[in-house]
């Protein structure tokens, strides 16, 4: 891909942990529970650090939490919070594990009302940047507003994460089901 792209990619090479993400993974809409769930867990993590950093540390995160399996995350003992205090390739801070884990608890009772985190999220959609905000953080732990913001444009449900003129947003847009253009 040589047309113009975004400024997020700009000067930062095409060998760089962002240009794979920028490329393949921004903004592409997520199947899975599994799949969501590890993006808002990464996005937390993101909260008060550089995107590269989590993107350097993301193979590490999917080991540390079983691949992001949301039924083995909410089934976390305090002997695995602890374990991942101690693992160095994560971000180890209290707040941020606890919320995954208590993040997961809730998804699954989510499933459980609506079938899936999907289609949770879909019978929301659409609506503004406050109006998620609001709700996610009435119903998830660690999301304030920029966390919201990104996991929702990461994931393709907020517009923004690509500008008009990036090949990327056309590979988008082709992918998006029509109710959530």
């Amino acid at each position: 891909m040589s047309n113009y792209y975004c400024d997020f990619i700009k000067g930062k090479g095409k060998d760089s942990v962002h240009q794979h993400y920028h490329d393949n993974e921004y903004g592409f809409p997520l199947e899975s529970d599994d799949e969501l769930f590890a993006r808002l867990v990464l996005e937390i993590n993101q909260a008060g650090l550089s995107w590269e950093t989590i993107l350097k540390k993301k193979d590490n995160f999917y080991k540390a939490f079983d691949n992001f399996n949301i039924d083995k995350v909410s089934s976390y003992t305090q002997k695995k919070f602890d374990a991942l205090m101690q693992d160095a390739g994560i971000i180890r801070n209290r707040l941020k594990i606890n919320a995954a884990i208590e993040n997961a608890k809730t998804i699954k009772a989510l499933q459980k009302e609506f079938g899936s985190f999907k289609n949770w999220l879909n019978q929301h959609h659409p609506k503004t940047r406050e109006e998620w905000t609001k709700l996610f953080k009435k119903t998830f732990r660690f999301t304030g507003g920029e966390i919201v913001n990104e996991f929702l444009m990461s994931t393709g449900y907020l517009p923004g994460c690509h500008s008009e003129s990036c090949p990327v947003y056309k590979k988008i847009a082709k992918l998006k089901p029509m109710w959530m253009r």
